[in-house]
Parts: structure tokens; sequence; C-alpha cells
């Protein structure tokens, strides 16, 4: 769609939300509210874009007046002006580009140790905070729906929702075995280990994707846990959701909300049953994860942390990065803008 195209279809559902008859039809209330919510960042940018044109416009105008005085300061404005709208219009074609591929609303990332015990599983809560502070950092809307950790700090699994089409753009490239060297901090002998976590990205699927028969759910409740499954809350808010016709299992006791980590886990249910229906439209379900992390060996990586010598290697565009403790950070910019060339 032409940036022309958005701003009209977006003024006309602004103007379809103000029928004070369309909350009686929820469904498309809220099928029009998720999609002005979609369009509505480009939106912005484009009313903050065509503001600047006519400033530098405003400015044009006095530089070809008379007044030496005013027309200098004109001048310098203009300047900066035409500064903030070369990187308006560079934000504005990458959230096009975000709306003209077909990707997901949203999607689902699933981290998990590998190879190398409990340095795999600090490696994979290492992962789970570098991911959630670049998604802090770029202000995009997330939701942990299950971490799992264990005694020494790291994490068994965790998953995470990101919301946007810029996010799913983003990660998309972070799907598979990461590798990491490093000195844990359990080691004595001062020796380098290597050990392995997998990141899954999974689409979220669309109610009219994967529909949810209410009869082939089992729901438990249990109590959540803490490192080392000691109990951390007395009241059984943690659930337990099993798909009778596959047999999938999904946990989530992310929240202290039962409702919430109801709602967590069926997202993660109808995420691993879209794999399940890709799989008998022939992209199987083996291919498509194993596709991504492999068997989260060593030798199968894509990507290499390597904390004594400082550096980052992404083996699938061949670069480096140094500095790797800012990317821990969440500084997964300069890695990000690369792949996005692939």
């Amino acid at each position: 769609m032409t940036l022309e195209e958005i701003k009209k279809e977006y003024k006309e559902i602004a103007e379809k939300l103000t029928d004070p008859e369309l909350i009686s039809r929820w469904d498309e209330f809220q099928e029009l509210s998720k999609r002005k919510a979609a369009l509505e960042k480009i939106a912005t940018k484009a009313q903050e874009l065509d503001e600047l044109k006519q400033r530098i416009e405003e400015n044009n105008q006095i530089i070809s007046s008379q007044e030496e005085e005013l027309a200098a300061l004109a001048q310098e404005e203009v300047v900066l002006l035409a500064q903030k709208k070369e990187r308006l219009e560079k934000e504005i074609a990458a959230l096009l580009q975000d709306e003209s591929e077909d990707l997901p609303e949203a999607i689902i990332m699933e981290i998990r140790p590998g190879t190398g015990g409990e340095e795999a599983s600090l490696f994979a809560g290492d992962l789970f905070g570098m991911y959630t502070k670049y998604a802090e950092q770029k202000a995009w809307k997330y939701t942990v729906l299950e971490v799992s950790q264990t005694e020494v700090g790291g994490i068994r699994e965790a998953s995470i929702e990101f919301d946007g089409k810029e996010a799913a753009r983003q990660l998309r490239h972070e799907a598979g075995v990461h590798r990491v060297q490093r000195i844990p901090s359990t080691e004595k002998a001062g020796r380098i280990h290597t050990s392995t976590a997998s990141v899954a990205i999974l689409p979220k699927p669309t109610k009219a994707e994967i529909q949810l028969n209410p009869a082939d759910l089992k729901i438990d409740t249990f109590n959540s846990s803490g490192p080392g499954g000691q109990n951390v809350n007395k009241r059984q808010t943690a659930v337990r959701v099993t798909h009778l016709p596959s047999g999938l299992v999904v946990a989530s006791q992310a929240s202290r909300n039962q409702q919430k980590n109801r709602e967590f886990a069926l997202s993660l249910l109808a995420a691993r049953l879209l794999q399940q229906k890709e799989e008998s439209e022939g992209a199987t379900l083996a291919g498509e994860r194993k596709g991504q992390i492999g068997q989260a060996e060593r030798a199968e990586k894509i990507r290499t942390y390597n904390f004594p010598q400082d550096r980052i290697t992404d083996h699938r565009i061949k670069e480096s990065f140094h500095g790797i403790e800012k990317v821990m950070a969440g500084n997964l910019k300069p890695i990000v803008e690369e792949l996005q060339r692939l």
C-alpha cells in the first residue's frame, strides 16, 4: 500500500469507529480497532511529515524575501528540518515495508537451553534479557507468556509474545542455535566452556487461522514455582492446558493472575497448533522447528558470542561485532540492521 492509501484507510476507519451502533457488532469493532492501531504509527508519522514539509515551504518563502537577517535564520532552520524530514521518510519507508510484507501481527519467541548443562541455562537467561531489553528500547509491546527458572538463575524455557509487524520483521532472523564461549562463574580452573541455547520464532495465529474448541481442552491449575521448584505462590495461579486431539501440552505461570496465565497458555497452544496445521499442508512441524534450531548442538549455530574476545560473530552474514556487553544489554541494532539485508 502507498502512504496515501494508508492515510485514506486510517481516516475511514477512524470515522467508522465514531458510529455508536458499532459497539453492538463486537467482532467488527475489534477488527476495526486492531486495524486502526496497526495503521496509527504510519498515519501519525505521515502527519508529522506533512507538517515538516509545510514548515520547510514557509521557510523557503522567507529565504526568497529581501529580509537578509530573517532569510539567514530561515536557512539554518531549513537545514535542520531537511535532516528531520530525511529521517522521518526512512522511518515511514520501513513501516510501509512492514505493511506490504506478509508478516504476522505478533510473534512468539521460545528460548531453551541446549548443550552445556547449567551454563546453557544461564546463557538462555541472558538471551531472554537481551531480547526483552531490546524490545524496551524499541518501545515494543511484549508479554512474557512463560518463564521457568533453574536453581542457578538460568531458565529451562521461556516464551515471549512480541506485538507488531516491526518486531516480527526485526526478530525473524533470530531463530536458530546461539553459541556462547566464556568462562562460567562456576568454573574454578578458568577454562572456557562452549554452550548453546535455541531460539524459535512462531507466528501468533489469528482467530480465523486457529479455532480452539473448549471441548478439546483439558485445563488444570497448579501452584507457581520458583527456581529449583520451590513454591512461590500458595494459590493455584499457574495453568496447564492439554489439547486432547493432538496431545500437545502447554503451561504458563508468568503471571500471578490465573486468568492471565490461562490466556498466555492458550496463545502458546494456538501458535503450536498452527505449526501442526502447516505440517498437514506440507511444511512438517519437525522441519519448521528443527530447521530453526536443529538439535541445539554446538556445531549447529547461527551466531557465536565469544566473551574472552569481546566478539559476536553471525555466521550467516560472516560479520563480527564488538562490544558484547552492550549487545547483551539490548543494543542489538547493528546486528539486526545487517540481517535485514539478507
